[in-house]
């Protein structure tokens, strides 16, 4: 199958965050197996990125895999985008971790 269609088929699919539908362009496939395909997807409205495995089939409709539940889901489509800021925080935070998460955990 042609990897474009395959991107033209995951563009008409919508963001498991925030309901926009994917952007062809920011559809990259990273590889396949017969009919398994792995793809990397980015929603420029929301500005989240996902891991797609899809089964897909000539004739028949893709089918997602995902190990987020419907409640996941809703949760996570509610929230905000993560800003500038907040990532320059955990950058800092993780840059500086020793890797000790009970230490980590157990402070309050």
């Amino acid at each position: 199958m042609d990897e474009g269609l395959i991107k033209r088929l995951i563009a008409t699919i919508k963001c498991g965050i925030c309901g926009q539908l994917y952007e062809g362009g920011n559809v990259r496939v990273l590889g396949h197996r017969d009919d398994l395909w792995f793809l990397s997807v980015f929603c420029s409205a929301c500005r989240s990125q996902g891991l797609v495995a899809a089964v897909i089939k000539e004739g028949q409709l893709p089918q997602f895999i995902t190990d987020l539940t419907e409640a996941e889901q809703a949760k996570f489509r509610e929230l905000e985008p993560v800003d500038t800021d907040e990532l320059l925080d955990i950058h800092k935070f993780l840059r500086d971790f020793d890797g000790d998460f009970a230490q980590l955990f157990s402070q309050e």
